[in-house]
């Protein structure tokens, strides 16, 4: 080889690192060094030394080395506190090559540091860091030595940090001080720029975690290096396209050369002469996209495909490449239309995705695990995937937690599901002092830079419910302070985060708060006199006394950003963190997961209105049947709630309507607990989730009671108009075949809309059916088209409370189970003798989902599929399974 020709030279050390020359330029080579692996772990008095992997945190690693047994167990979130009141170091040694100094630079960079650290190299203080959300680099060329290097990250106690943060700000107090007493949680957290739900929520556990929660490396170069790449596509309208392209560079001087941007598969490509200044810098630059290339848009799960473009990004300076890149890019574009909305005061709120306006059918997500090294790429597949499968298209990633990983955003962009995006604030006031309010400045621009190409985030929102806590004075403010705050909202909210984000990127919504008026709490300065007008913006709704199942109850709103309400997960979740003595709804261990005050007798008090409670006298039967129902409880006061925001999108009654989401709260768990969710820990689909399959379904029969009548609305999600029917079908409690059947006309249903399709008083109805009364029968009704044909789910619609009817009989449910897919399909075939309602199949400790469940059984057979999560076999699901309905538990 002449010395004259391009050529390739690849150098490993410690196992990571890629050098590129090209024209033999060897200036231009970057080099990596992976510091990442097992480190040394040691706390303030050194009593405590073990080894601790990196990614990873404190708590985790005492639990892999046998300290402490797992902190989910019974009362260890508890007997564990003494974790985080020390503090903690982690230390590593690495040698560094005299090739690897001789570089012009030389950074130590860390993804992610949890949370308030110094970072020594040598014996020397080379940084500090105080943002768990932010990623840090700093200059080591001159601390590095020949031979070995030690590094040392001294991490101070995020409880005692955060309590000094707060003795600190003497002039006036920032609430909350603490959380409520049930959640068994610690003082402060607002103090600290770290997972605010790590301190305790009412949901989940208080684990202050430590460590280094992402990766750790040594990045050294001696012309630039690349720190990231964003795309943003953007329209003059959805045929004629160009993508903003944004390098983040680290230059050790005026770099001069060529920028080379192409789509191959759109045949665009264009060449741009650049010059990058000394230090970081963001440079912009536009890709022109070809028109006579057509481009196929991303559009959320249920709406139509996603398809992505392969973006390559290479700098030159003459024939040398200094750089390069290759990106996904999805096109697609999103507009937050508030607007006047006829016949109502106050102003739309509903997004438009291409032009096209959408219902965002979901969940709220929270963090997955409370040690986020523990959520591995399977853990985020799944939860998504079910999400997916229960026809959602949107999530709220929720304030209170973090910004999630790549891979969660990836996968997203590729199942359609829309990202409301919140910063990470929740349920407080903040301190702005300039050190605290600078801090987050970079993470808000560092949190930008790296999500603003995921076509899945469609907003980003400020904060959680800190609107809300000011206008109506959670924290008891005297009125004669109240400007003091207001004026801090708006520094830290509007004046910082808004103006950073629309700087950064102006292809997405921005709003300042959840729930907020919006445009109207804008007029408001911010701050409107009721965050949770119906006529504005979206809403959180909570109420745990009012009959659930009474549609009256609920907001007619804009958009329902949250509302839930309270389950326990299955026996299968909680058996593994407990023992037999806490098998048991009253005893020590339910009160003390219960992490909402009166969460437990809520649960039973809804459930009584309708249902009789468990009465077996057997303590474990008894036990299991109260978690039984209070997934029946939870799974249809959503279910009644969900339908109505979906049944609503269409009309205005008495100046409210226009609903066009329901995102409900929440979707995933962050340990074995009672709470809102729909998916328990450990990946298990709760009633609720089963029921959201068809509550969300594109095309949807709902049934509701309204002055005596049963109305039926079809709503459809779907593009194009459709001619649909109700069927009506009548049953008896007493016997598993209909009494009578009821048909409507013909209706045409627009596409994106709900239409009332069937309205027949009840007495009529029943009159009409002979021998029924409200107490001795129920209805079953679905939809059908012009040609006979099903769409959408068979929905029920109870005409008195279950606990009244007359003639429900157990059932004796039986099974027999075969194998469909070898070790991983089955079929479930079940008898009943008599009409079942929400019939319950559980696998166990068998992971993997049924294809229904939770279902009313108005005929003597039915077969359902289960899908298992790992190879099972037909006699393993069969002993496992076990058979519930409503009559089995009293």
């Amino acid at each position: 080889m002449s010395k004259n020709q391009p050529r390739t030279l690849i150098l490993f050390e410690n196992g990571v690192l890629l050098c590129l020359f090209f024209a033999v330029l060897p200036a231009f080579c970057s080099v990596t060094v992976n510091l990442n692996g097992k480190w040394n772990l040691s706390n303030s008095d050194g009593s405590v030394f073990l080894g601790a992997g990196v990614p990873g945190c404190v708590h985790s690693a005492l639990h892999q080395e046998g300290f402490i047994k797992d902190p989910y167990y019974r009362f260890n979130d508890v007997s564990y506190r003494w974790i985080a009141f020390d503090n903690w170091t982690y230390t590593t040694t690495f040698t560094a090559s005299a090739q690897l100094r001789a570089n012009q630079r030389v950074l130590l960079v860390f993804d992610g540091v949890d949370t308030v650290a110094s970072i020594w190299l040598n014996g020397i203080v080379v940084g500090k860091t105080d943002n768990m959300f932010r990623k840090y680099d700093f200059a080591v060329r001159d601390v590095l030595k020949d031979g070995d290097n030690v590094l040392k990250v001294s991490l101070l106690s995020p409880v005692l940090y955060a309590s000094e943060r707060r003795k600190a700000h003497s002039a006036y107090r920032v609430p909350p001080e603490c959380p409520p007493d049930v959640q068994k949680g610690e003082c402060h957290v607002n103090f600290i720029r770290k997972e605010q739900s790590s301190f305790s929520w009412d949901w989940g556990p208080s684990f202050p975690t430590m460590g280094l929660w992402k990766g750790v490396r040594l990045e050294a170069f001696d012309v630039l290096r690349l720190i990231g790449v964003s795309s943003v596509p953007l329209h003059s309208n959805l045929s004629q396209w160009r993508v903003q392209v944004e390098l983040l560079v680290d230059a050790v001087q005026t770099t001069s050369g060529r920028i080379a941007l192409s789509l191959p598969e759109l045949d665009s490509e264009q060449v741009l002469q650049t010059q990058f200044l000394p230090g970081k810098t963001r440079n912009v630059f536009t890709l022109n996209v070809n028109t006579s290339s057509p481009v196929k848009l991303w559009w959320p799960n249920g709406h139509g495909g996603r398809r992505s473009y392969r973006l390559r990004v290479r700098g030159f300076q003459g024939r040398a490449l200094i750089l390069e890149a290759e990106s996904k890019v999805y096109f697609r574009s999103v507009e937050l239309v508030q607007e006047p909305v006829l016949g109502s005061p106050g102003l739309s709120f509903y997004f438009r995705i291409n032009g096209r306006p959408i219902f965002l059918k979901g969940s709220n997500w929270i963090p997955a695990h409370a040690f986020q090294d523990r959520v591995d790429p399977a853990v985020l597949r799944n939860l998504l995937r079910s999400a997916k499968q229960a026809n959602m298209n949107a999530l709220r990633v929720w304030g209170g937690g973090v910004y999630e990983q790549d891979l969660f955003y990836s996968l997203c962009d590729e199942m359609g599901i829309m990202v409301w995006q919140d910063f990470m604030f929740a349920c407080a006031m903040y301190p702005t002092e300039e050190d605290f309010i600078q801090s987050v400045r970079e993470e808000v621009v560092q949190q930008v830079q790296r999500l603003k190409s995921h076509p899945s985030i469609i907003t980003w929102s400020g904060n959680n419910e800190n609107e809300a806590a000011l206008a109506t004075n959670w924290f008891n403010i005297p009125a004669s302070q109240r400007p003091r705050y207001l004026k801090d909202y708006v520094t830290l909210y509007v004046d910082n985060i808004r103006a950073l984000v629309q700087e950064e990127d102006q292809s997405r919504p921005f709003l300042v708060s959840s729930p907020t008026n919006g445009a109207g709490s804008e007029q408001q300065g911010w701050v409107a006199a009721d965050p949770y007008d119906p006529h504005y913006g979206d809403t959180h709704f909570y109420s745990y006394a009012l009959d659930c199942w009474d549609w009256r109850t609920f907001p007619r709103t804009r958009f329902a950003s949250e509302y839930g309400f309270q389950s326990w997960p299955s026996f299968s979740a909680l058996k593994p963190v407990s023992m037999t003595d806490d098998w048991s709804y009253d005893s020590n261990f339910s009160s003390h997961r219960q992490h909402h005050e009166d969460g437990n007798q809520q649960m039973l008090r809804q459930a009584a209105l309708h249902f009789h409670l468990p009465n077996s006298t057997d303590p474990a039967k008894a036990f299991t049947d109260t978690l039984y129902i209070t997934q029946v409880t939870q799974a249809q006061c959503v279910k009644a709630q969900t339908e109505f925001y979906r049944r609503s999108r269409s009309e205005i009654v008495e100046g409210k309507g226009r609903t066009m989401g329901a995102l409900y709260w929440q979707l995933n768990d962050v340990w074995p607990a009672p709470s809102w969710s729909s998916i328990e820990f450990g990946g298990k689909w709760k009633m609720l989730h089963y029921f959201a399959q068809n509550f969300f379904a594109a095309v949807l029969p709902v049934g509701f009671e309204d002055g005596g009548a049963l109305l039926v609305y079809a709503v459809s999600d779907l593009r194009d108009e459709v001619t649909l029917g109700a069927v009506v079908s009548v049953y008896s409690w007493s016997r598993p075949e209909p009494v009578c059947t009821l048909r409507s006309d013909p209706v045409l249903v627009p596409g994106g809309s709900a239409v009332s399709v069937f309205k027949r008083p009840v007495a009529a109805l029943l009159a009409a059916c002979g021998g029924c009364t409200r107490l001795t029968c129920l209805l079953t009704f679905h939809l059908e088209d012009g040609g006979g044909g099903q769409q959408g789910p068979t929905n029920h619609h109870f005409l008195c409370k279950p606990k009244d009817a007359r003639g429900l009989q157990r059932p004796n449910i039986t099974v027999t189970v075969r194998e469909l897919d070898v070790g991983y399909v089955f079929s479930v075939a079940l008898r009943s003798d008599a009409v079942a309602a929400f019939v319950w199949l559980d696998a166990g400790g068998v992971p993997g989902r049924f294809g229904a469940n939770g279902f009313l059984m108005v005929s003597g057979s039915r077969t359902v599929a289960f899908y298992a999560g790992r190879r099972t076999a037909a006699a393993e699901l069969s002993g496992s399974l076990v058979v519930t309905s409503l009559r089995d538990v009293y």
